[in-house]
């Protein structure tokens, strides 16, 4: 199965975000490499390492949306995963450079959905397509509404 194109552009020449020329939805990126530990003995990724792949993403967005995660935390939320989907498409090898590409999707009043996007940084190949879903809580677990400026930064991201 092929998946749809991704063309990303640089956005307003900041190259931590990008406007998918086919889709035009904005995405924060990140860039990173393979290491060798994240691979199996073919040295192909071991596909449970996409799930960190994309905590690498979300993380940086926060951070780099002047919101990180310590500061979430630090404020009494907590946003743990309830739900996970993942659709592979290649494969990527040790020491490839990749783009980690994350959209602040869908946000209901206590939950949220980032989208991603795994391509290999070179070839501009998708290798990977994915969302996690979140339940904002407290720090006890008890469901509570989405944080204000969590809320803000879904409202602000470059459309």
């Amino acid at each position: 199965m092929r998946p749809e194109p991704f063309q990303p552009e640089i956005l307003d020449g900041d190259p931590r975000f990008v406007r998918d020329r086919v889709g035009a939805k904005v995405w924060h990126r990140c860039k990173s490499r393979i290491l060798y530990a994240d691979t199996d003995r073919s040295q192909v990724v071991y596909h449970g390492n996409y799930l960190r792949y994309f905590e690498l993403g979300r993380a940086t967005l926060m951070r780099d949306t002047a919101y990180p995660y310590r500061e979430v935390e630090a404020s009494g939320f907590v946003y743990p995963i309830i739900e996970v989907g993942v659709q592979y498409f290649a494969p990527l090898y040790y020491d490839d450079p990749m783009w980690v590409h994350t959209h602040p999707a869908e946000m209901e009043r206590v939950r949220l959905r980032f989208d991603y996007v795994i391509t290999h940084r070179d070839t501009g190949d998708i290798i990977c397509k994915g969302f996690t879903r979140h339940c904002a809580t407290n720090a006890s677990g008890v469901p509570v509404a989405i944080d204000e400026k969590t809320a803000h930064l879904w409202k602000v991201f470059p459309k």
